[in-house]
């Protein structure tokens, strides 16, 4: 093709994506409808964000996919009485292609969304949302909370809880910590600050900043808040007599806790989120560690079967150790984070069986913190029941990532080049680096990268729909 075609090429796939944007917004808008392309949203972003999304599908298909072949199906959809879904217009497109057997592509769709709500989207109300704290994990909940909260149907950030600071303008420092982030970029939208009535007014979200020194000290009522989710991402109370407290406060339902939780049920969304009951009013999300390779072990666990295995963690450093060399209570994590790596602890090996009971005493686990702010990586070394080799185990891995329960969770890569930075703002719990994966028989090796801040904010807020009964029905439907 000469440069002339391929520039006009290029010109009329992003006069397609452009003619989807408004499209795609109207859906999200009106019926709570969200769209995506092989697991990208493509809700409120650009027409290069679309291009690129369709591009990623490279690696996943033998096949090339293009906005010339989504766009119709999006139209389609659009024209359809279809209401609070999740529809992947990337995986339908491609099935159409292959699965069509020369029906229309509105017979093939009616088809595919034949189970869809047609419900209006205002039938469901929104639960409002406390942020208890609002640190790295607390500020990215907001973000996301913010980026969703367009259609209005279901997670509503009405409040966040910190102590109060030193600063005259601690608002306003507030604020700009939402407005900046130095690892995951600037805030998409507009942020004003209330100074009287002390609120961050965020892409038109009325946020209430509440000053408290504990979580029993607040009458969420007087702000109009009722029967809230309050998140907490402080760390400070981790078992249940301590997140307990929460509940003591006027206008509260329920609290989650966003670390590993003491004598409480630590929920890995895609895994054991069917033990929460309705009854249970404190719970753990557990640790960005656990949740990026409990997915990976229990499709693994199903499939191959795991005898036993070790757990090492490549973490970047976090907040709780030390910028240069002083007194930290914990061994090592006293010495200067940006400059050293250092061998740590982890308790995620052990946490595992909280999740998947069936690997209890199974794995060991062992952390080594690098001097990068952000992503971190899981080794997995596995004794299998069954012997495989590397390209049925990644091929397994990537149908996970594709068409399984748990394909929110787990993600997959196979690019030659990819390095920890491309995977910041990764939603996935887990992304498996199939390139680096290693078998021998019934041992294998497994590399997992995760977004430790972005990824595991993802789940938290996974959890949260799920437990305000807000979480959107996929379509296609899941094949295995």
């Amino acid at each position: 093709m000469s440069q002339e075609l391929i520039f006009a090429d290029w010109k009329a796939r992003e006069a397609i994506a452009e003619a989807m944007v408004p499209l795609v917004g109207r859906l999200y808008r009106d019926r709570n409808v969200e769209i995506s392309v092989y697991g990208r949203l493509i809700v409120k972003r650009s027409v290069i964000n679309i291009l690129k999304a369709h591009r990623f599908v490279r690696q996943l298909e033998a096949e090339e996919l293009s906005v010339v072949d989504t766009f119709p199906v999006l139209e389609a959809v659009a024209e359809m009485d279809v209401t609070n879904a999740h529809i992947d217009i990337g995986k339908l497109a491609v099935k159409f292609r292959n699965e069509g057997n020369g029906r229309t592509l509105q017979a093939f769709l009616a088809e595919e969304l034949a189970d869809a709500s047609t419900e209006p989207a205002e039938a469901h109300e929104s639960t409002d949302v406390v942020l208890y704290g609002f640190g790295r994990i607390g500020r990215l909940l907001a973000r996301l909370m913010l980026d969703r909260a367009g259609s209005g149907h279901s997670l509503r950030l009405r409040a966040i809880v910190v102590r109060k600071g030193n600063a005259e303008n601690d608002l306003e420092k507030r604020a700009s910590l939402l407005r900046r982030d130095s690892v995951h970029g600037s805030f998409k939208g507009t942020i004003q600050i209330d100074e009287e009535n002390n609120a961050i007014i965020a892409n038109g979200n009325y946020i209430q900043v509440i000053f408290a020194d504990g979580p029993d000290q607040v009458d969420y009522t007087q702000y109009g808040i009722k029967n809230a989710l309050v998140i907490d991402n402080t760390g400070k109370w981790r078992d249940e007599a301590g997140l307990s407290l929460h509940l003591k406060s006027k206008g509260v339902a329920r609290a989650l806790l966003t670390a590993p939780g003491k004598g409480v049920k630590n929920i890995v969304m895609g895994v054991n989120h069917n033990d929460i009951n309705d009854d249970d009013r404190v719970l753990s999300a557990a640790s960005c560690t656990t949740n990026a390779i409990v997915p990976v072990l229990k499709a693994v666990n199903d499939q191959f079967g795991v005898v036993n295995g070790h757990v090492e963690t490549v973490h970047s450093y976090t907040n709780d150790q030390n910028l240069i060399d002083n007194y930290h209570k914990g061994d090592r994590r006293g010495r200067a984070a940006a400059l050293n790596m250092v061998l740590t602890e982890t308790g995620a090996a052990k946490a595992v069986a909280k999740a998947l009971p069936e690997l209890e005493g199974k794995l060991t686990g062992n952390a080594i913190r690098v001097p990068t702010p952000n992503v971190s990586m899981a080794i997995l070394n596995l004794n299998l029941d069954k012997s495989t080799d590397k390209e049925e185990l990644n091929g397994f891995l990537r149908d996970a990532a594709l068409h399984s329960d748990l394909q929110k969770q787990i993600d997959y890569s196979n690019s030659p080049e990819a390095v920890s930075t491309d995977f910041v703002g990764s939603r996935a719990a887990g992304v498996v680096d199939a390139l680096a994966t290693i078998v021998d028989g019934n041992r294998c090796v497994l590399y997992v990268w995760y977004d430790n801040e972005f990824g595991y904010s993802c789940q938290v807020i996974r959890m949260a729909q799920h437990l305000a009964k807000c979480t959107l029905q996929a379509f296609p439907k899941n094949s295995k």
